[in-house]
């Protein structure tokens, strides 16, 4: 296709003052959106002459087009999950806080991580930091008990007061979700999605992002700082 001079734009374009929509002269050419933009010439409504920019140009074609989708980033906040008691815990009530998403079990060598985990949930509970549990016996069978027998043994032997969630699965055709949703945000080692073991460890922002992934053996203390820059 041939390209469009400024005089022949010139004089072909509307004699009335109507404004020019530089979409039309986007259909009409095949060139990429650096040619010429910087001598093209648009009278408004006044008859008065102002250059269009390529960056105004741009911004033009950019606004003209459907919306995109808002992205992941709020969607966290449409997530809920079901406590031992049944009742459902929305995660609406999260917005604006720091949260960190672990998949716990009380039989497991990383279990004493349970005590590293309140001790990061106290220091920073009172400047909008959570920490939710999800308790899963997917991994060498160490959650085996009740809601209640994981309830107890926390709080016994951790002093544990931070929100556990039912036990359910962390991988496969049912996994929960909020696992879902934090794995296909944000993967491990390699790319993979997966969880892989026990007290695996997920950081979202205030805005509901993921912005850290950690594997099991990545102690509570040693994210101290990464939680502590978000807060």
């Amino acid at each position: 296709m041939r390209s469009l001079s400024l005089r022949t734009f010139q004089a072909t374009r509307p004699a009335f003052g109507h404004r020019f929509h530089p979409t039309a002269l986007w259909a009409s050419s095949s060139r990429p959106l650096s040619w010429a933009y910087k001598s093209l010439f648009v009278p408004n409504h006044h008859l008065e002459n102002r250059t269009l920019s390529f960056r105004t140009l741009r911004r033009s074609l950019t606004t003209s087009s459907p919306s995109s989708p808002t992205g992941n980033m709020s969607e966290f906040y449409n997530l809920k999950s079901e406590l031992p008691s049944g009742s459902p815990y929305y995660f609406e009530q999260l917005k604006g806080k720091v949260v960190l998403i672990v998949n716990v079990a009380s039989k497991c060598g990383f279990t004493p991580q349970y005590k590293g985990l309140q001790e990061l949930y106290d220091k920073y509970k009172d400047k909008g930091f959570v920490i939710l549990g999800f308790p899963c016996n997917q991994f060498g069978g160490q959650e085996p008990g009740t809601d209640d027998d994981i309830a107890t043994f926390c709080e016994k032997n951790h002093g544990v007061s931070f929100p556990l969630m039912k036990k359910s699965d962390v991988n496969g055709d049912n996994t929960n979700e909020v696992y879902k949703w934090l794995k296909n945000e944000k993967a491990g080692l390699l790319g993979m999605t997966r969880i892989k073991w026990n007290f695996e460890k997920f950081l979202i922002d205030r805005e509901g992002k993921v912005v850290h992934r950690w594997a099991s053996t990545t102690t509570p203390q040693a994210i101290d700082a990464d939680v502590a820059k978000l807060i």
